[in-house]
């Protein structure tokens, strides 16, 4: 009796504390764990506990949350095709098309759905999505001015890079609404685009403080020390996320930016997965090859690109420039030209960084340098550590004669490629040669090896060093162009040389020392003019008192 009376109430206890032990979709959905409800519901679905037709709207519910926008669709069209549910579901149903792209479909759902603001927002983005401008006004002008509308509007500015009238909306969104943090991100996304990376981190700092696990708000954290810093400092900005229990590598939009961090890491092996997820990969994987020299490949991957942003613009615009500048294709040039001149003449682009250096860009393909430097100058201070900015700016002071200037940008670049390219190391030689410094010219040349190029350069300081009265440095290319080949203008520059480093002695301006050198080099030369030169200069060495061999 006793032993019988005991097991119900074992049972009891076990059913109690099992019972405990099941989680609550309550409790999952106040936590936010939508990966913990999503499995709930999928095994309540599965086991018939419970009502199919709710199961199935909260499963909608938390995969849509998750970004499964593929298990939305599913649940919604058996929703529809099974069970009695409000036309509204049409409109839920769109929305998760909307999210996978397939904005024709999302647009046919919407209009089956009943007549609100929500259908109205859905069939907004999906005109802008599509290019369809007329139907794109036509559904902006039925927008009211309420939040949900407002956001909508916002949006669609922030994606046509409208991002000052996007960022004025928010603002006024964040004034009305204080509570709103996420506000905060929207905010500080736009000035992130205008280029305010200071201002962006300030701003999102408020929404962190009260959610610091948020991989959205992080990534963009990390985003503004990639543009302020470097790739390391937004590195160590997004491994905070892992201390909060995220995995990196299951986040599609932190795996983009990885590889952007890191310079183009593993670029061939995430980028080419993501370029129908993440629109940015595309245009990333472009610059990659650019980086490599691959411009085939980049123009491959860009070539059926109809653009409709700035970066999209000014990216074909660089394919375009590589392509015409490597083969002398003038049709290639003109279309970069083009693309660079929509970006810098545009109201919204005309006075940011990217902006200025697209018109500096199109003068550059030009060759109007004077109105090169002047762009260029307007946003020096913001890219003293960029080296392609250094080499454009450095080239374009050069071609304009500022070669003060021009030394100087040149000197500050560090990419090893750049300063063994000849077109830098002639370009450096000619500043030192015009901003009286011949012989860092001269060491430039002892540095290279014996090629087409050192033949060049040699021919460069010949001509520029006579040109700036550099007599000595300039018979000392001449001596080495006679000994490479011995052509008669070789020897007529080497001889006037000479003769220029006598006269600067005699008046002076040279150091007596040199015509030891001026003698060593004449002497190189089989000519009847040697001996009659070496002559006059050892009598009046002799006259002098300089003590020559």
């Amino acid at each position: 009796m006793n032993r019988g009376s005991s097991k119900p109430k074992k049972v009891a206890a076990m059913k109690t504390k099992e019972s405990k032990n099941i989680p609550n979709l309550d409790d999952l959905l106040k936590a936010r764990d939508y990966t913990g409800a999503l499995a709930l519901l999928e095994f309540k679905l599965k086991c018939n506990d419970g009502e199919a037709r709710d199961n199935l709207m909260w499963i909608g519910y938390a995969a849509f949350h998750l970004g499964n926008f593929e298990r939305v669709e599913k649940a919604y069209k058996e929703l529809l095709e099974q069970h009695d549910v409000p036309d509204e579901i049409y409109l839920f149903l769109a929305c998760s098309l909307f999210f996978q792209q397939k904005y024709d479909e999302a647009e046919v759902e919407a209009e089956r759905g009943p007549n609100s603001s929500l259908k109205n927002r859905i069939l907004f983005n999906c005109a802008h999505r599509s290019g369809n401008e007329a139907k794109l006004m036509s559904y902006h002008q039925n927008l009211k001015d309420r939040k949900d509308d407002q956001l909508s509007l916002a949006s669609v500015h922030y994606l046509r890079s409208h991002y000052q009238e996007a960022t004025d909306i928010y603002k006024r969104l964040l004034l009305e609404n204080r509570d709103d943090l996420a506000l905060n991100v929207y905010v500080a996304m736009c000035y992130y685009k205008l280029d305010y990376y200071d201002v962006s981190l300030e701003i999102l700092a408020v929404y962190l403080q009260s959610f610091p696990s948020s991989a959205v708000a992080v990534n963009l954290k990390a985003c503004n020390h990639f543009r302020l810093y470097n790739g390391k400092a937004a590195e160590a900005e997004l491994s905070t996320l892992s201390a909060h229990g995220v995995n990196l590598h299951s986040n599609d939009l932190i795996r983009h930016n990885m590889v952007v961090f890191s310079n183009g890491e593993q670029a061939l092996q995430v980028l080419p997965g993501l370029v129908d997820i993440i629109p940015e990969s595309k245009l990333n994987l472009v610059i990659y090859h650019l980086k490599h020299n691959a411009v085939n490949e980049a123009y491959d991957l860009i070539r059926d690109l109809e653009p409709t942003t700035p970066q999209e613009y000014i990216i074909k615009g660089v394919v375009h420039a590589s392509i015409g500048q490597a083969s002398g294709s003038r049709d290639h040039l003109k279309m970069a030209q083009q693309c660079f001149q929509l970006v810098g003449t545009s109201a919204h682009e005309c006075d940011t960084i990217p902006g200025r250096q697209c018109m500096a860009s199109c003068f550059y393909l030009m060759r109007q340098f004077e109105d090169v430097n002047i762009y260029l100058n307007s946003i020096k201070a913001y890219m003293y550590n960029d080296d392609d900015f250094n080499w454009n700016y450095g080239l374009s002071q050069a071609s304009t004669r500022n070669y003060k200037s021009a030394e100087e940008a040149l000197l500050l670049i560090h990419n090893e490629k750049y300063k063994s390219e000849y077109m830098y190391i002639s370009w450096l030689a000619r500043c030192y040669i015009m901003n009286g410094n011949p012989r860092s010219a001269w060491e430039l040349y002892l540095k290279m090896n014996s090629s087409n190029e050192s033949f060049n350069l040699l021919q460069l300081i010949a001509n520029d060093c006579y040109r700036m009265g550099h007599f000595l440095y300039a018979a000392k290319a001449f001596d080495v162009l006679e000994r490479l080949d011995p052509e008669p203008e070789f020897w007529e520059g080497k001889r006037g040389a000479c003769i220029g480093v006598f006269q600067q002695v005699i008046a002076g301006k040279a150091s007596k020392d040199e015509l030891q050198d001026v003698l060593t080099m004449i002497r190189n030369t089989s000519n009847p003019q040697v001996e009659y030169i070496q002559r006059v200069i050892k009598k009046w060495c002799k006259e002098n008192n300089v003590k020559v061999n």
